[in-house]
């Protein structure tokens, strides 16, 4: 188990002259990869509600069940690879500025290559303290168990933003989209607040586009919207060349 310190995104500013690429990402990338989500039939949710292992509540009742749900969940992140459109995400950073903003807890963006991801629901393989929160260890893939404590003494929780929790990190997406040259949104149906209201700050002008098998027909109340309804591993290398295009 490693401390480490979390980058500070707040304040962020693109960078030189390249153009700014901001990219949205849900469970639909990495569920390519392999990784269950709480909504699929067969999903490591289906056996517990959602309050039980993933909310404050559920973790005052019964700290093991939520361990050993969050250690299965890492074993899982451990065992897949990033697929095509992760390689083509991080590929894109030869060329262009480029800050992922996902939703997901996988370090798959970053297994791929990519440089500059923000978590905004937290990240799998690492713990924090439940007495001060700016302890936060990387643990990789290892399981955590009840009475694994903290250098103060205090209990480790999953580093995870739970149901009923604030999203502390979408202040600074927020801040992140509206800079946007492009804007991609790719494996997420746009439901899930407050991700979900990102779009609402990214410039009118900026080209928006939308790779996700089922597209949400509240997209198309923004201007310049550019959709791809299909998987990401076939719909996120569609939509960079058309990026590629308006860009050059």
């Amino acid at each position: 188990m490693r401390r480490v310190t979390e980058k500070q995104w707040n304040g962020y500013k693109k960078k030189g002259d390249r153009p700014f690429v901001v990219v949205l990402t849900g469970a639909g990338i990495s569920q390519e990869s392999g990784i269950s989500t709480f909504r699929d039939a067969n999903g490591l949710w289906e056996n517990h509600r959602i309050e039980e292992v993933a909310s404050p509540e559920g973790w005052k009742k019964n700290k093991e069940l939520v361990l050993h749900f969050y250690n299965l969940r890492r074993a899982q992140a451990q065992q897949v690879q990033p697929n095509a459109a992760h390689y083509a995400l991080a590929e894109l950073e030869k060329e262009f500025e480029v800050v992922i903003i996902t939703q997901n807890v996988d370090n798959l963006h970053e297994r791929a290559g990519s440089t500059q991801v923000l978590h905004l629901h937290g990240e799998l393989s690492k713990v924090r303290s439940t007495y001060d929160p700016n302890l936060i260890y990387e643990i990789g893939g290892e399981a955590v168990q009840v009475g694994d404590l903290c250098e103060k003494g205090s209990q480790l929780r999953p580093h995870i933003v739970w149901f009923g929790e604030p999203v502390p990190n979408i202040y600074a997406a927020a801040d992140i989209a509206a800079q946007s040259d492009f804007f991609m949104v790719i494996g997420t149906s746009l439901v899930v607040y407050p991700a979900a209201g990102l779009l609402e700050d990214v410039p009118p002008k900026t080209p928006k586009f939308i790779i996700d098998p089922h597209i949400s027909s509240q997209v198309f109340y923004y201007e310049n919207v550019y959709t791809f309804p299909e998987k990401a591993t076939t719909g996120v290398p569609k939509a960079i060349d058309k990026l590629k295009s308006m860009a050059y």
